[in-house]
């Protein structure tokens, strides 16, 4: 399934579907997202906001409305013109040269994971078979890499430029003998060509077994016991995933995803954490005064969402979505009786709310505002990088220019001896304990010539007058060496406390540029996948990781330290996806390892104030909400709006 075909991009709870633009599938990602940017620069679309060429007047914002079809080609819009307050003032009907966009749409660093998340092997492009078969895109490769390149099982083989490749049933390649006279003549052992060094990494399911391999251990077996319906677990990491990203959005006071499971299989009709989601995501769409909340004003309701009111604003979202067998529950939910629906249908209205509330206005804007803050944040955090990697490279040339001018000022100094202290002025301390003076002023211990012992007699009796204040001398000076050598080792006592606080300040830095920009999170992607097209999920406040099939229909986890690290011995560095998703879960593996054993330790003091509750005595009856597998009846929305 080609991406050159047809590239499928989801933008929240929409889809945008580009048609056969030509763009070679041996791009690189960033080229790629390049040419997907400027063909999306070119197409309009329904809900687009733009500015116009409106009569005698410059460039007004304005809205499409309808694409009008003329013939083949799309070239006229029906817009609406807007006010500064995003009101319609009047409709009009523009050509599409006279329509240009805010800013572009898609931008290279917002459409490179979606092309990533969209395919799975790139040189050339390839969609997942799921998107193929759901939107039916032809699996034939394009005419200018029908030579290059053919798709057998869902796996792309490239074909060499010499030798022609035959498929065996097992799916590995076999390389054609070469025929030919000189072969015969040679002999069967030259008739075998020699095969080329395998480069890795490459396909997980061409992966072989190696004499060079490490030890593999066995893939440990997730976890499956969710209480919701298997079927749904999708739905309900989905929910939950939203409403804890967006709660400051949705004033919604964060709750676990046990909780929120519990919740859901409840029988209560009025479980206080399901009112508050349903109330939060139903406020919101009233909100964005969109096509539900004209419904709602048609009908004489409260303009409050309140506890006893609030499963008639969800009839009214079921009614105006008509979606699937959801409204034949409506009967059901009027009655007050939502706790008896079943778990699918829970999730399923509450995954169409969530869906509902992407569209709107509100959310988009807050979306945007977080793209912007996290381009923000990532653009000061490269300035400080290269910032500091230019004060590293000119720190670096000056110590190596100071190196060399020490050097050259060094070759026109005499060394006098070996092992000899340097005084403040120069001079040296000779092992006799005299003071060797600088060249030129070199003393003589005795004289040599008889003629001239009366007066080394006489200097030898001033020589002990004075020896007693040259030694005093000789004393003071090397006390003042001394002084120096603790005087230089502090100096370098301050810097090396000045370097670990500048490090420390450096890594804190980093924390925060991480910390912040993970605030301001867009959507939650898997971690990666395994060979067998597994993907590995891990959410932020829930600390377990989450392993979905393939075909979308089997859930488990991973809830200890241990399962992680057989994880990770499992995975073969050779593969092309078990080597990134070995390299994700290295890259969070500590946080990873501190929210399972928080939540080891939660589970402890849970299990512990159940065994108290059990051993009570019989006499006295311990109130439901006191179980802490009840907790979830305790949940209050600190955050709800007045």
């Amino acid at each position: 399934m080609p991406v050159w075909l047809l590239l499928l991009l989801s933008t929240d709870s929409m889809f945008l579907y580009l048609q056969p633009i030509g763009i070679s599938g041996m791009l690189s990602l960033k080229d790629l997202a390049d040419k997907i940017a400027a063909k999306l620069q070119e197409t309009l679309f329904i809900g687009a906001e733009l500015h116009g060429k409106r009569e005698k007047s410059d460039l007004c914002p304005c809205k499409i409305l309808k694409v009008l079809e003329e013939g083949t080609v799309k070239t006229k819009y029906e817009v609406a013109w807007l006010d500064r307050n995003k009101k319609v003032t009047e409709t009009a009907i523009v050509n599409r040269n006279d329509l240009i966009w805010k800013k572009s749409p898609f931008s290279r660093n917002s459409l490179k994971p979606f092309i990533r998340k969209s395919t799975y092997r790139s040189f050339p492009w390839v969609l997942h078979d799921k998107l193929a078969e759901k939107y039916r895109i032809s699996r034939d490769p394009p005419q200018d890499l029908k030579g290059k390149v053919f798709i057998l099982d869902g796996i792309v083989y490239n074909k060499r430029k010499k030798d022609a490749t035959d498929v065996e049933e097992s799916g590995k390649l076999k390389k054609k003998k070469v025929e030919g006279e000189e072969a015969e003549a040679t002999g069967k052992e030259d008739n075998q060509q020699k095969e080329e060094p395998i480069k890795y990494p490459i396909d997980d399911l061409l992966v072989q077994p190696g004499t060079d391999d490490p030890v593999f251990t066995a893939r440990p077996l997730p976890s499956r016991d969710f209480k919701v319906p298997m079927d749904c677990v999708g739905d309900l990491l989905m929910v939950w995933d939203f409403c804890s990203s967006f709660c400051k959005l949705l004033h919604l006071s964060p709750f676990s995803l046990e909780e929120f499971e519990n919740a859901i299989c409840h029988k209560g009709s009025n479980v206080n954490l399901i009112v508050e989601t349903h109330s939060s995501l139903l406020r919101l769409l009233k909100h964005d005064k969109d096509e539900y909340f004209s419904a709602v004003q048609k009908r004489i309701r409260s303009l409050k969402i309140t506890l006893t009111n609030w499963t008639e604003y969800l009839c009214d979202f079921v009614e105006i979505i008509n979606v699937g067998d959801f409204s034949t529950h409506i009967t059901t939910i009027k009655r007050g009786h939502y706790g008896l629906l079943d778990a699918q249908v829970k999730l399923g209205i509450l995954r169409e709310l969530v869906n509902e509330v992407l569209e709107t206005d509100i959310a988009r804007e807050k979306l945007a505002e977080y793209v912007e803050e996290r381009q923000v944040l990532l653009a000061t955090k490269r300035g400080e990088a290269l910032e500091e990697g230019r004060k590293k490279r000119e720190k670096e040339q000056l110590k190596a220019k100071s190196v060399a001018n020490g050097v050259m000022n060094g070759h026109g100094a005499d060394i006098i001896g070996k092992n000899q202290p340097v005084l403040a002025n120069g001079n040296h301390i000779g092992q006799n304990g005299q003071i060797a003076k600088k060249k030129g002023e070199i003393f003589s211990a005795r004289p040599n010539n008889p003629s001239k012992r009366s007066e080394s007699s006489r200097s030898d009796i001033e020589s002990k007058k004075t020896g007693k204040k040259k030694n005093m001398n000789v004393e003071g000076q090397a006390e003042n060496v001394i002084d120096l050598t603790k005087r230089e080792a502090l100096i370098l006592l301050r810097d090396e406390k000045n370097t670990a606080a500048k490090r420390s300040g450096k890594e804190q830095r980093r924390e925060y540029f991480e910390r912040e920009i993970e605030k301001r999170i867009l959507h939650t992607n898997p971690l990666g996948k395994d060979r067998d097209y597994n993907r590995y999920w891990w959410f932020k406040r829930d600390g377990r990781m989450f392993v979905e099939s393939s075909d979308s229909k089997l859930w488990g986890y991973y809830c200890c330290k241990e399962e992680i690290d057989l994880l990770m011995g499992s995975l073969n560095p050779k593969g092309e996806r078990e080597k990134a998703l070995r390299k994700q879960v290295e890259k969070f593996y500590s946080r990873i390892c501190m929210e399972l054993q928080k939540r080891s330790k939660d589970l402890a003091n849970r299990i512990a104030l159940e065994e108290a509750v059990q051993r009570r005595s019989t006499r006295v009856r311990a109130l439901p909400r006191e179980n802490p597998a009840n907790a979830f009846l305790n949940y209050v929305n600190k955050w709800k709006e007045d």
